[in-house]
């Protein structure tokens, strides 16, 4: 997969953490998080424009956050959804 694809399905599945965050549905958090955590890898050793990296760099300090303290509250979904937001917009810069 490509930087910008994978970017894109890291976004989706922020969007999927959030709304079961909401839901309080922690295994399926759980889930996706997992997921995500995989395509943060791929993504790591692809080739990416450098104009993405500080975002990059950013996202996985939240991500990594939301990991270690999964508190399925408002507050919690509400970062997964606005990662969602960024990463999608900022996908084209990957490429």
């Amino acid at each position: 997969m490509s930087a910008q694809e994978l970017i894109l399905n890291i976004a989706v599945n922020l969007g999927r953490i959030g709304r079961y965050a909401y839901e309080g549905r922690r295994s399926r958090v759980e889930q996706f998080l997992n997921e995500t955590e995989e395509y943060v890898r791929q993504l790591e050793s692809a080739s990416m424009h450098p104009r993405f990296q500080r975002t990059l760099v950013a996202f996985k300090e939240s991500f990594n956050e939301l990991e270690r303290d999964m508190r399925l509250d408002a507050c919690w979904a509400e970062t997964a959804y606005t990662w969602a937001n960024i990463l999608t917009h900022r996908a084209k810069l990957a490429g």
